[in-house]
């Protein structure tokens, strides 16, 4: 199945109760397991990347190095409080 992008193959092991889930998805929508599973990555790497470049910018907040504002720094430099 080609989508425009170069296909690869990867494996995973899923627990019995997340396979059996999958297994049921499937059935239920008439969709293929590797169709539903490339869905969930697509939509989920997102978050995936959201939080680990969270935990990033935290970690630099705590060690200082990363500049925090006040919220009264943001209203005064947006001039939101005119």
């Amino acid at each position: 199945m080609n989508r425009g992008y170069l296909d690869t193959a990867t494996t995973i092991v899923l627990s019995p109760e997340a396979e059996d889930r999958l297994d049921f998805l499937a059935s239920k929508t008439g969709r293929s397991k590797e169709f539903l599973l490339h869905e969930m990555i697509e939509r989920g790497m997102e978050d995936i990347e959201d939080y680990y470049l969270a935990v990033e910018v935290l970690e630099r907040i705590r060690a200082g190095k990363e500049r925090v504002y006040t919220s009264a720094e943001v209203r005064r430099a947006f001039a939101l409080d005119d």
